[in-house]
């Protein structure tokens, strides 16, 4: 199942003994277009600060209530690392976050993600972090240069192999994997006409440009697949 990205934005967030916040962004990999982290905004919880929940921290979302479960109580998130201190974040702050918990390095392969509709996925013992990276070397200071946000990469221009042909106005989201597997563009040629754009396709993406790059032509990105917008129902 495919779920809009823009949509979970301000889902509320709940630990296992009470609200925490709700939900501001998601930092995915740019590599393997995988979601690493949601982005939880604290409100006056714990005022000022965000603070990160990879995908097997939750619990199956709840549609009607408009809220996603976190598999953790309140006094465990309070005491996690801050990632205030770790902006951009890095894999010394990233090593520090695991271990805390006690979660696997999603670095070192057996990647965690849901499997249907947001559920948390076991996680063997035996898969438990390692030793650290001593925090003095350049790899553990060095920002995570593959983690790129959604709310920043919404509004990148879409380039074509022959030009510019609208730009992001969403990500669909694989419920099971965790993975983005459609950008939705609005193109320019017709105004208000939104497409969906295999993640496959995608060439790279230039922070410098704010643009997509798509090793596709504009006529071939106009005949893509129409973005159907599911309305909600009036009464929920």
């Amino acid at each position: 199942m495919l779920q809009s990205i823009k949509k979970l934005y301000g889902i509320e967030l709940s630990a296992s003994d009470g609200e925490i916040g709700h939900v501001q962004d998601f930092y995915f990999d740019d590599q393997d277009w995988a979601i690493r982290y949601v982005i939880a905004d604290t409100g006056s919880w714990l005022a000022g600060r965000q603070v990160l929940f990879p995908p097997h921290a939750f619990g199956s979302l709840d549609q009607t209530r408009k809220l996603l479960p976190v598999n953790l109580t309140r006094k465990q998130i309070e005491n996690s690392p801050s990632i205030e201190s770790y902006k951009p974040v890095s894999r010394q702050y990233e090593e520090e976050y695991h271990r805390y918990y006690g979660w696997p390095y999603y670095w070192q392969g057996g990647r965690l993600c849901g499997t249907g509709g947001f559920p948390i996925f076991e996680i063997p013992a035996e898969s438990f972090p390692d030793k650290p990276v001593p925090a003095n070397s350049s790899r553990a200071k060095r920002a995570n240069e593959h983690l790129r946000s959604t709310l920043n990469v919404d509004g990148y221009r879409l380039e074509a192999s022959d030009g510019k042909i609208g730009h992001v106005c969403d990500f669909m989201m694989d419920t099971e994997s965790w993975a983005i597997r459609q950008l939705v563009v609005k193109t320019g040629w017709f105004p208000g006409r939104e497409v969906e754009i295999p993640t496959g396709k995608i060439e790279r993406i230039s922070y410098d440009e704010s643009s997509v790059f798509v090793n596709l032509t504009g006529k071939i990105v106009e005949r893509s697949p129409m973005h159907h917008v599911v309305l909600e129902d009036a009464a929920s």
